[in-house]
């Protein structure tokens, strides 16, 4: 990658939104990415400011991450683009959060990127979006996608219009690029 075009991503603002049970990797490898390229990345979880929050290495804990910025303080409008990691328990608990459901819909509403990766995409579903697009997913929501009215496919990551969706953390690569992408 060039310079000019990491310059050209300079003043991206990307949301992260996730809380305890995180698929820890789906967390940090895509802000590694973001903060590399010289876009700024808050975490941002339905917990107070610096609140912890448990990352895990699938089934097992690993590190924890302090919360920078309540969902009841987040708006869509301050950011670019909102990336969904996976974990199974992150998206469930998220899913029953009526606030980070109605940040989710604010993205969508505003036209503007939404990744999600593994489970991420459930919240998806909870946010109404997901209806009449082309989608992926950890295998076991094809279901959920489906019966939703999405189009599920088995691809390492799939764009449909601002909406990305990729399979698993070996796909993080290509989901990086394509958010990548999407913000330029």
């Amino acid at each position: 990658m060039t310079t000019k075009t990491a310059k050209s991503l300079k003043g991206k603002r990307v949301a992260i939104l996730m809380t305890d049970g995180v698929e820890q990797v789906e967390y940090t490898q895509p802000r590694q990415f973001l903060e590399k390229n010289a876009i700024e990345v808050t975490l941002v979880a339905p917990k107070e400011q610096g609140d912890s929050i448990q990352g895990f290495n699938h089934l097992t804990p690993a590190d924890s991450f302090k919360n920078e910025l309540d969902i009841r303080d987040a708006r869509a409008g301050d950011f670019d683009a909102l990336v969904l990691p996976g974990g199974v328990a992150n998206p469930d608990s998220l899913r029953l959060n009526n606030e980070s459901i109605a940040f989710i819909r604010e993205f969508a509403r505003e036209n503007k990127p939404i990744a999600a990766i593994c489970h991420g995409p459930w919240t998806l579903i909870s946010a109404g979006i997901v209806s009449g697009k082309r989608v992926t997913s950890w295998p076991s929501l094809r279901e959920d996608l489906s019966n939703a009215g999405g189009e599920w496919v088995d691809e390492e990551v799939v764009v449909d219009g601002k909406l990305i969706t990729s399979r698993k953390p070996a796909d993080i690569p290509a989901f990086n690029q394509a958010l990548f992408n999407a913000l330029n």
